[in-house]
Order: C-alpha cells, then structure tokens, then sequence
C-alpha cells in the first residue's frame, strides 16, 4: 500500500512540474476584417512618399520603379539613376497586389476592381478606368481575402505580430511556425539556424517579376486569379473589357510572357499557352511537378522553374530546368537542390535566383546539365529579382529594395538599397 501511495505522489509530483513550465513566444496570426466596396473605391489617393513596410511586388516601366506596398498602394519612384533612386509619391490603392503598364496607364488590381491610372505625371496619377467585379477572391502570403456579392463585403485578414505565455510539458519543443525574431520571419526550423539575418507587340510596356499575376501583350492584359487566367483588352484604358476567361483549376500562382506565349506557374505544374491570337491563349501542354509554390522564367528552349516548400505544397526545394523546345512536349533537364527558392530571372544565360532569408545567387546556366554558381550574397532576403540589362538587377526582399550592378555575375555590385521601415 505504502508503495502504491509513493508512486501516486510522484506521479502527481511529476504533473504539476509539467503544468509550471511556461513559455513565451512570438508568432505570426492572422486577424480578420471587413471592409466595404464603397470604402475601398473612395480609398484611392495620391500621398507624399513614404518608408517601405511591407514590400511586395516589383515593375520597371522606363526611368520609373514601381513597388507594390502590400494591399496599401505603390511607391512610385525615379530610378533614372539607380544608384540614387528618389521616391516621388505613394499612390494609395486599397487592395493592390499586383501591377502592369502600358502607355503611362497604370493597371492594378484592387480587391474586387480592375482599376486604370494615368501615371504619365508620376505626383499626380489620376484614376480613368475601373472594371468592378472582376475578381471575387484573391491570395497573397498564404493569406486569402474573399468577396461576398450579397452584402458586398470583402472579408480579409492582416499578419499581425503576436506575443503570448503558455503552459508546456517541460522539455517540448512548442515552437510555432513561422517565428518572429529580430524583426525578420522564419518558416522552419532550418530557416532559422542556417539565416544569416515583357515586351509588348505594340506600345510600350514595363517588365515586371517572376512572382507577378499580371501581364500585358498587345491590347491585352492577363491576369492569372487562383483558378483561371482572365483576358482583358485594354485598347480604350477608361474602359477595359472582359473579353475571355479560361479555367486552369486550383492553384495558379504566376504568369510570364516570352515571345508570343504564356507560361503559367501553379502549385502541381507549368502550363504553356500559345498565345498568337492574343485574346484566345491556347493551351499547348503542362509540365507537372510535385506540389510546391512555383514561379516560372523561359530563356529561348528553356524553362526554369523554382519549387518551394511553404503554405502551397511540400516539394523538395529545387531549381528545375525544362526543355520547351517542343510546347507540346516539355521535359526535365535536371533538377538542382536549394534552400528556399523564390523569385528569379535569366538573361543571356545569367540566372539570378533569390532563395528567401539564404540570399540572393548568380549562376551561369549556358550548360543546364552542370549550372554554375557564381556568386551568393548572404545576409539579404531575397523575394523578387528583375534583370532590366546586362548592367543593372532589382530584387525585392523583406528587408529592403536593392539594385545592382550586374554586369560580372562574379561579382554583383550594390548601387543602392531603400530600407524597409524596421518594426
């Protein structure tokens, strides 16, 4: 009896060890909101310049630098030097994601809208056009927003920094991820040990990234939602029409135009769409990977495609290299290992590749069996990257704007970086 009596007080001991141990951790969470159609629509303003806090998608339109400010607007800045770049305006745009130009019109996404502006006066952009009800969800970040058409409302949500104390079993590993350290997010384990902190047919338009959902050919604008690839024509800007809209299925990602072709990025594939009759893209083939977030950048025969473990799948991390010599019929060269692929960009065979908290990466890839790195910048965040030249690179991170020099891919210069608001 006696025994038994020990055993229950130390099994009871050993409890209330476990229900002491507290811990304190900071994550991120997501909190919801609602917000109307009517707010969103008179929310759109020109604002003096302002510090980047939450950059997210990049264009380069002639001497002029767009930087998407997530759902908040864009920065509009001159970049006629860029080794001095100076900001000239933020145009304030509830909802804005994504971004293309043609002729000093400005097209963007606001929640639901397709919205048209006169930029040819960069600190005095004017709204001509609005398309409503064209989009009824969207996604950014793994952070959806969607639209109810009966209440007309937008129910969204915002990443907000959250600090709490908890009761753990002693020992446990009770980490959520991703963790907020230093002002500077990590998705896994492995992030956080190993960090170191297109051309129109007529007209002129901008180049955007690898990560954009927006593009522009001829008199037509592409936008690629979740699920379908929506045709625009935009030959009168004031009024741009819907013209097509072709279902791809769930989970499209991004679009690149090269040439007189569409390729599409989704979480399982590339689709490849001849796109001669630029208001009826016909899709040719797909290219299927595992599941994996999947920006995609083509070079004559090839096709590059970065995989990405994260909220859109559990793929390996890897760069693939695809042959399209046949659209019909693409197929793997070879697949490399990287750490966190992101955005990337390739011109005459100079491939520069942003692998998240691990840097920024320069390889030449004029032999896609054996790929050479040149350079890795460490103790960046590297989102986006754009090659305008064979002198000059932009690349978005968390942490900053930068432009290089990139004439020597062995040696990439920093011309200039504009900091992100620290937190």
């Amino acid at each position: 009896m006696k025994k038994l009596i020990f055993i229950l007080i130390a099994g009871l001991l050993s409890w209330s060890c476990t229900d002491n141990c507290r811990q304190t951790r900071t994550y991120k969470a997501t909190v919801p909101f609602s917000i109307g159609q009517e707010q969103i629509r008179s929310g759109v303003a020109v604002e003096a310049p302002r510090e980047l806090e939450n950059p997210g998608k990049i264009y380069a339109y002639g001497n002029y630098l767009l930087i998407g400010e997530t759902k908040k607007g864009i920065h509009i800045i001159d970049n006629s030097v860029p080794s001095s770049p100076k900001k000239l305006s933020f145009l304030k745009i509830p909802g804005v994601i994504d971004m293309a130009i043609k002729d000093n019109v400005l097209y963007v996404d606001s929640y639901t809208d397709l919205v048209a502006f006169d930029i040819s006066n960069p600190l005095s952009a004017k709204e001509i056009g609005r398309k409503t009800n064209v989009f009824n969800y969207g996604l950014v970040d793994g952070v959806s927003w969607y639209y109810d058409p009966y209440s007309k409302i937008i129910t969204d949500y915002e990443i907000k920094i959250v600090t709490e104390t908890i009761n753990t079993n002693c020992g446990e590993n009770s980490t959520v991820w991703p963790v907020y350290r230093g002002g500077v997010y990590y998705e896994s384990a492995k992030d956080l040990s190993t960090s170191n902190g297109a051309t129109g047919a007529n007209g002129t338009t901008g180049t955007g990234g690898s990560m954009a959902r927006f593009t522009i050919f001829d008199k037509y604008l592409y936008a690629a939602t979740q699920s379908d690839l929506l045709v625009f024509d935009i030959s009168t800007a004031e009024k741009p029409d819907s013209v097509n809209k072709i279902n791809l299925g769930w989970g499209i990602e991004t679009i690149f135009p090269y040439k007189d072709k569409l390729f599409i990025g989704s979480n399982t594939g590339m689709y490849i769409f001849d796109n001669s009759n630029p208001a009826k893209p016909v899709r040719q083939s797909i290219f299927q990977h595992a599941r994996a977030c999947d920006p995609v950048v083509v070079e004559g025969d090839k096709a590059y495609v970065t995989l990405r473990q994260g909220w859109c799948g559990q793929s390996p991390n890897q760069l693939d290299i695809v042959n399209i010599s046949s659209l019909t019929n693409p197929f793997l060269i070879k697949s490399y290992t990287m750490d966190n692929p992101h955005g990337l960009s390739v011109m005459a065979s100079k491939l520069t590749l942003c692998e998240g908290n691990f840097g920024l990466k320069s390889y030449n890839v004029a032999d896609p069996t054996d790929i050479k790195l040149q350079q890795h910048i460490k103790g960046i965040n590297a989102f986006d990257v754009i090659q305008l030249d064979n002198n000059l690179l932009l690349m978005i991170g968390d942490d900053g704007f930068y432009q290089y020099d990139n004439s020597d891919p062995k040696n990439l210069k920093l011309l200039s970086k504009i900091e992100v608001k620290k937190k």
